[in-house]
């Protein structure tokens, strides 16, 4: 029980850190906030630091969105070191759950997402 509130409160910790302080990681010339892209997948935690099963409906509308508003290739640079430094940040997510996320989700991505990804090279 204990465990449950902790792992909630630490979850909301995650957001509200989101949320404020996401805004300061450098986009390069991309447009898209990483503040926005954070709280945009942010309902996708709970999943990633689960043990798979279907993928809830707001995590895939966050990453189908963010997927739709990256149409240029500084957005998707920007978009992926946006979440590859989230990633990092975040103790205890399945990475080979977050690796199968796109397809789960409908989205064809050319490369996997990775804590180690090469954002450079994102080109998709």
């Amino acid at each position: 029980m204990a465990s449950s509130l902790l792992v909630r409160v630490a979850s909301c910790m995650v957001v509200v850190w989101m949320f404020s302080f996401g805004h300061i990681i450098p986009l390069a010339e991309a447009e898209i906030p990483c503040g926005r892209v954070q709280i945009t997948v942010a309902p996708c935690i709970g999943y990633l630091r689960g043990s798979g099963g279907g993928v809830p409906a707001p995590c895939c509308n966050g990453v189908k969105s963010i997927n739709n508003q990256a149409k240029t290739i500084p957005d998707r640079q920007g978009v992926c070191r946006c979440l590859k430094s989230t990633v990092l940040s975040l103790p205890g997510l399945n990475l080979a759950t977050l690796s199968a996320l796109p397809s789960k989700c409908g989205i064809n991505l050319p490369y996997k997402i990775t804590p180690t990804i090469d954002c450079n090279t994102v080109k998709y």
